[in-house]
């Protein structure tokens, strides 16, 4: 079984690599006008990649003895799976190298960022010791995953319309946007550097001590010693499971993303949405408008299922009881009702291209809300997840 362990590691790492050449090969195609060669080679690169990690999936599968989705770390792998499984499909629909290179983007970020968390494989809670766990988060990941095709588009349907030549708020926003997607780049970044040189951080608090693994800037309220000599209380309030680390890292992250964006700004010398808007305007604006609505019209019946009907199934079966205000539960039927909202004001009240687009990044930052900040930060039924 350790030799499975060991070969599943290499598969992840193999298709974190196939994602990254894609994500060049589809940007020079994108550059250099559509080169159909680039184009099918990034493809079958992109294609191999997902068949590594599909390996990696099965085969922690079986060392394992139930399907790897209990953790956050198998969660969030699954779910760039995912990601990149609607990219592959989408593709032969839609041969946009563009929208490929911002769905592996966002996919690898993800993927590097479970990387992060806990690997162990541990016994299933016995909650968690159901066929409904297959079922209910795998179909709930395929929804979250077909629904943030939305949100690829309309990012990019944003940035074909807004006029980069002036400074307005449209275009504070989009940079906002991006120094978010650069803070996940750059806790990976710090993860990685502090844990190739060993660096821990030992702090004791009046009931238990916590591990951290970046400096630990922020602490609980109850800390009694830290080796740094910088200590900020975090409050009272954040009382999920280890919430003052995780509140550090999450600011260390935005930080490390606040510098990010200024190198990034210094080597382009413009604002990133206007370095990127010349190839976005290549791409067909209405193209873009119909596949992210047809996105939101297939991924919401599906993610219905999956973590609202299957999830109150399994609940019933573990908690006897179908529904109970956990704030995993709040937060998937706010997801649900704002997808649903959206579907019902692009119907009725025509909203298209630009509300249209700004609706679906909203509604990708309520999943990644939703798969972050309520796992991470807020004490629930689903904390183990």
């Amino acid at each position: 079984m350790e030799n499975l362990s060991i070969i599943s590691g290499h598969l992840l790492e193999a298709a974190f690599i196939s994602y990254l050449v894609g994500v060049i090969l589809f940007t020079w195609s994108a550059a250099k006008k559509r080169q159909r060669y680039l184009e099918r080679f990034a493809f079958g690169i992109t294609a191999a990649g997902w068949l590594a990690q599909l390996g990696f999936f099965t085969l922690r599968w079986i060392y394992s003895g139930h399907a790897p989705v209990s953790n956050l770390f198998e969660f969030m792998t699954f779910f760039g799976m995912m990601l990149i499984l609607v990219l592959l499909i989408m593709y032969r629909f839609y041969r946009f190298p563009l929208i490929a290179v911002t769905a592996l983007v966002i996919s690898i970020l993800i993927i590097g960022c479970a990387a992060m968390f806990p690997r162990e494989v541990a016994p299933l809670v016995p909650s968690l010791q159901s066929h409904w766990l297959y079922i209910h988060v795998t179909t709930a990941a395929l929804g979250e995953a077909v629904l943030s095709v939305s949100f690829f588009v309309g990012f990019l349907y944003i940035l074909h319309e807004t006029n980069q030549e002036k400074q307005h708020k449209t275009a504070r926003v989009i940079e906002g946007f991006l120094v978010l997607i650069l803070s996940v780049a750059g806790y990976v970044l710090l993860a990685f550097l502090f844990r190739m040189f060993g660096y821990t951080a030992n702090v004791t608090g009046a009931e238990a001590s916590i591990i951290y693994q970046l400096p630990p800037f922020f602490v609980p309220s109850d800390t009694v010693s830290s080796p740094f000599p910088i200590q900020i209380m975090v409050p009272d309030w954040l009382r999920g499971e280890n919430a003052a680390q995780k509140f550090n890292t999450m600011i260390l992250s935005l930080l490390a993303g606040c510098v990010l964006y200024m190198l990034i700004r210094i080597f382009t010398r413009k604002r990133i949405g206007a370095a990127l808007q010349p190839l976005v305007r290549k791409l067909p604006k209405n193209a873009l408008d119909d596949i992210g609505y047809r996105s939101v019209a297939v991924g919401f019946p599906i993610f219905t299922l999956g973590a609202l009907i299957f999830a109150m199934i399994w609940a019933q079966q573990a908690w006897d009881r179908f529904w109970g205000w956990d704030p995993k539960e709040v937060w998937a039927l706010v997801t649900w009702l704002f997808y649903a909202a959206y579907l019902h004001i692009r119907m009725q009240k025509g909203w298209q291209g630009i509300r249209s687009a700004w609706l679906a990044v909203i509604g990708f930052c309520i999943i990644m809300f939703n798969l972050l900040a309520v796992n991470l930060l807020i004490v629930g039924l689903h904390a183990y997840a």
